[in-house]
């Protein structure tokens, strides 16, 4: 192995399926704590959560519940992954540019982090190590 090949090799299938699954892995495997401390103190939460939607704190809280639970399970498995990064996505955009709008940007970055971390998940897809991935395998021998 020469020099250059350490400094400027480009990335083969599975080093770049290694990185989505652990991309994947620490994205929502993170976010399902916020969201598991959120389902965990549900009723004192519910009184007073953000409702940047006008349809209530209540409704506010279990969308993004579905968001940082729901959907982060299915981002863990990768399954239905891209579909799963748009509340996800959604959720960290209402966090970053409406709840935290006036706040200094250090009280913001972590939503604007998971933004852009969702992004990257909904554009690259969920790679090979991946329910989907299997399931796409699957469809196409039939």
């Amino acid at each position: 192995m020469n020099r250059s090949s350490l400094l400027f090799s480009t990335a083969n299938s599975i080093t770049m399926d290694a990185a989505l699954f652990l991309l994947r892995l620490l994205t929502a495997g993170f976010m399902l704590t916020h969201g598991l401390e959120k389902l965990s103190n549900f009723s004192s939460l519910s009184e007073a959560f953000p409702d940047p939607l006008g349809v209530g704190h209540s409704a506010s809280l279990i969308m993004i519940l579905i968001s940082e639970v729901g959907c982060s399970l299915l981002i863990l498995l990768g399954l239905f992954t891209r579909l799963a990064t748009l509340p996800s996505i959604f959720g960290m955009s209402i966090a970053f540019f409406v709840i935290h709008a006036g706040m200094p940007f250090a009280a913001k970055e972590l939503a604007g982090i998971y933004l852009l971390l969702y992004i990257i998940i909904l554009l690259m897809g969920p790679g090979r190590y991946s329910a989907d991935y299997i399931i796409d395998k699957w469809l196409k021998k039939e």
